[in-house]
């Protein structure tokens, strides 16, 4: 199944509100097998990549973490951090070295509430990327442990 790549900042975001972000975020670096964060852990920031890749992953008892989606140059890594109760819903690791803008999400929740305009911009960009993720994990879910033709579309 190939599905229309998520959004980035870039399209998503009128100019005047990527400028506004932009200027809260911050150039961070991780090495390959960085874990970036995991399930249930407390989403307080996000990152949009520069450079490398991170894969997106899920905790499945009693098996290997399976690998959701691979995140490229402009991709928002993180969501949870918009939604209460903040914490993640999805693991991410630095696959490869990785160059991000990090920003800290309790300033950008701030900057949202202040100026409705962009909170909703912020929103709907965030949601498009959540529901594009959401796919991913049931296209990939299914791929991995349902039986041969069960994700079939009819």
């Amino acid at each position: 199944m190939i599905t229309a790549p998520t959004p980035s900042m870039l399209r998503a975001l009128p100019a005047e509100h990527r400028e506004r972000l932009m200027r809260l975020a911050r150039e961070v670096s991780f090495p390959q097998g960085t874990r970036l964060f995991d399930e249930g852990g407390r989403a307080d920031r996000f990152w949009i990549i520069r450079s490398g890749t991170v894969e997106l992953d899920m905790h499945v008892p009693g098996r290997q973490a399976a690998v959701i989606e691979t995140l490229r140059h402009n991709e928002l890594v993180g969501w949870s951090w918009l939604f209460a109760p903040h914490a993640w819903h999805l693991g991410a690791e630095a696959t490869t070295p990785v160059r991000a803008y990090e920003f800290d999400a309790t300033a950008v929740r701030l900057m949202c509430e202040e100026d409705p305009a962009l909170g909703n911009a912020v929103a709907l960009w965030t949601g498009s990327i959540l529901a594009h993720r959401l796919r991913s994990t049931r296209t990939r879910l299914l791929d991995l442990y349902a039986p041969y033709g069960a994700g079939t579309v009819v």
